[in-house]
This record gives C-alpha cells, structure tokens and sequence, in this order.
C-alpha cells in the first residue's frame, strides 16, 4: 500500500504532467512524427512521456545516427514551444505552487528553457527559482543527473528530497537518484510511488517549526 504521508526537506517537481497538463500538445506532434517516420502512433506515445525528444527517437529507431536524431529534436522543441493550444495546469497545481513559494523547491524538466517558460507561463503557474532543464543534463531521464543536479544545487542530499512525477522515464530517474517519489495523474498510479494522488488537490502541504515539508493525501 502506498503512504498517505512523506516528509522532506526539499521538493524537485517534474514539470509536464505533473504541473501542467500538456498532453495535447505533445499526443498532436508527436502522432505527426511517427506518422511521418512509418511508426504506430500509439505505441510511440507510450515511450515519449518523461523523455527528452532525441531520448524518444533513440528507442524508437536505435539504428538511426544520433546526430540526426539531436538535430530533429530541436525542430520538435520549436514546434512544440510555438503550439500552447491545450496547455492548462494540472488541477491543484497553482494552489500548490503558491504553498511552495517560500520552500525549497525545484523544477526538474526534459523540456529545454523556452519550452519550460513557455508552457508555466501558459498554465499561469510561477517558475521556480532553481530549475533543471533539458540544457543543464547530459542524459535524459531515466538516468537520474537532472534528479540530482537538483537537489545538488538546492543544497540538500538526495534522500532529504521527494520528486514528483507523472511517467515511467521520471519515476525511475527518481527512484535511481536515490528519493522518494509523489505519483501525480493515472500514469503513475500502477508505477509504484511511494505516495499517489490522482492530481494536485488531493495533496496537502504544511511545515513544521524545523523546517521539514510534511505531504500529506486528502
């Protein structure tokens, strides 16, 4: 059974699917792609959430050069920086956000800067002060760097830290980084967080007097 409690000293919050739902925009372009490249539309859309696009394109054709799956990343990025059409916050997610405001916290996102300004603001949600994004990372999830690149410049220790997270690809960045994981949305429900709920509103958000950020479900 999942907790219905998690303490933290820290927060690093996905952004897409977890703070703003974005699905349409990213199920549009990306069904565009695999169409265009002889894939099925729905099974490259069970791989594309939680991943940055070169990540996505790696599994889908690992045949292809590397280069070029880099180069037509940044065209999807640019299509998808310019399409906000569907973009709308995650039910809760600006009353939680307002309740992180004075709290350690950071986004931790495989879209890049533009991407990741463009769609907080289009759901009307504040950008976090410390942000991790698809520039600041090596790798993409589910290899854990951005997870602790986070924390690292949060200033706290991976297990100190809870990541939220929507997808496969994230909850296993998490999990490998080496913290506790809030579930948001039905992607994650059967991925096993250590705490679920279904959106932001079903999550409450206090501190005690040390400090420590206590989650709790409603």
């Amino acid at each position: 059974m999942p907790a219905t409690t998690l303490t933290a000293s820290a927060l690093l919050l996905d952004m897409d699917g977890t703070l703003v739902n974005s699905d349409a925009v990213v199920e549009r372009i990306w069904r565009l792609w695999a169409v265009e490249h002889g894939l099925d539309p729905e099974e490259t859309l069970k791989v594309v959430h939680g991943r940055q696009g070169w990540a996505t394109m790696a599994a889908l054709l690992p045949d292809r050069p590397m280069e070029r799956n880099h180069a037509e990343n940044a065209v999807m990025l640019a299509r998808e920086t310019a399409d906000m059409d569907g973009v709308v916050p995650v039910p809760g997610a600006p009353e939680f956000m307002a309740a992180l405001a004075d709290l350690p916290h950071a986004l931790v996102t495989s879209a890049d800067a533009a991407l990741a300004e463009a769609r907080m603001r289009a759901a009307g949600l504040p950008m976090p002060r410390t942000r991790v994004t698809a520039e600041c990372v090596g790798a993409s999830k589910p290899d854990p760097e951005g997870f602790l690149k986070g924390a690292a410049e949060l200033g706290f220790a991976p297990e100190q830290c809870v990541a939220f997270e929507d997808s496969a690809a994230g909850i296993e960045a998490a999990r490998a980084a080496g913290m506790r994981v809030v579930g948001v949305g039905p992607r994650a429900r059967a991925l096993g967080p250590d705490l679920h709920v279904e959106d932001l509103r079903a999550l409450t958000v206090t501190v005690d007097p040390d400090g420590l950020i206590h989650l709790a479900t409603v």
